[in-house]
């Protein structure tokens, strides 16, 4: 009975942990796919594939192919937390990923957990322990000191990234923190995957939107062309919006937000492996002791 306990206590740290492992690799494929297709190509597609999958799991598990049991409570909060988390925060963080890579936008990105407290805080009422704002803390420092300390040139440390990727990714973290917090407010008790299928389908009209106004509906074809654009966007939609954001809501559905975001904001540590292997960048010691400072920083968290 008391592992159980245990189990349930522990189960919205770990749904964070399982979403910031999807979310490395979503982020190594949309910076893929963003830079053969664009942004807007690539957030409209993902849409779209994360619904197809969303509505077939949904139907199988809950035997609704669509959300038709929400509150309408829970449409007015959660398609709101889609356009502000879809349409405004990952529409930059994706532009972000065209002009730097997906370890510097995600650095940006860990600023995710302070702005999420802080709204939760505003928004929700939701306190913070003492010893989650010291896991939060020594998270977010070590991923800083694993991604910032960078070499360039001989033996200096040195940020030369362009201010306009390092803006869009600011943005980007504004909105995924803000659409975090409406999603855990308009999702109530309901069910996760169904709160992430309303998300999706206001991000679905929001980009549609976007793209009409803008008059860029030959995008769609340019794409469909793309044989490497689409594979990283099938890839990114499979363990982003579908498998990522939902295991996010689950997260903040047991957890506090500040908690939840801060365990999924370990992402850049997660992407240290995979860069080595399929960019074969070299690492130094500071981003190794880094990465043992922030995963401290997460035991923390599951005290």
């Amino acid at each position: 009975m008391q592992l159980l306990l245990i189990s349930s206590g522990m189960y919205g740290e770990l749904a964070a942990l399982a979403t910031a492992t999807f979310w490395t690799i979503t982020a190594l494929a949309f910076e893929l796919a963003s830079k053969k297709v664009g942004s807007l190509a690539v957030n409209l597609f993902r849409m779209v594939f994360a619904l197809i999958f969303l509505s077939l799991f949904n139907y199988f598990n809950r035997g609704f192919l669509f959300p038709t049991d929400a509150s309408l409570f829970s449409w007015k909060w959660l398609a709101l937390s889609g356009l502000v988390g879809f349409v405004l925060g990952d529409y930059f963080l994706f532009k972000a990923y065209q002009l730097i890579n997906s370890r510097i936008a995600m650095l940006v990105m860990t600023l995710v957990p302070p702005i999420t407290a802080v709204s939760g805080w505003l928004l929700l009422g939701e306190v913070l322990k003492p010893i989650e704002i010291a896991g939060m803390v020594l998270t977010m420092g070590g991923i800083s000191l694993a991604i910032v300390s960078r070499k360039q040139g001989k033996g200096k440390l040195r940020l030369s990234y362009p201010l306009k990727g390092i803006l869009f990714a600011l943005i980007g973290a504004i909105g995924q923190a803000i659409g975090l917090v409406l999603s855990k407010y308009g999702m109530q008790e309901y069910d996760a995957f169904a709160s992430t299928q309303i998300r999706i389908i206001a991000g679905l009209i929001g980009f549609v939107v976007i793209i009409a106004v803008l008059g860029k509906f030959s995008l769609v074809k340019t794409t469909l062309r793309n044989k490497a654009g689409m594979r990283g966007i099938t890839i990114g939609s499979i363990f982003g919006p579908f498998l990522g954001v939902s295991f996010s809501l689950i997260a903040v559905q047991y957890t506090t937000t500040g908690v939840a975001s801060t365990i999924m904001a370990i992402v850049p540590i997660l992407l240290i492996l995979p860069s080595i292997i399929l960019f074969k960048q070299k690492i130094g010691w500071l981003e190794i002791v880094g990465a043992f400072v922030s995963v401290g920083g997460v035991a923390l968290l599951f005290i």
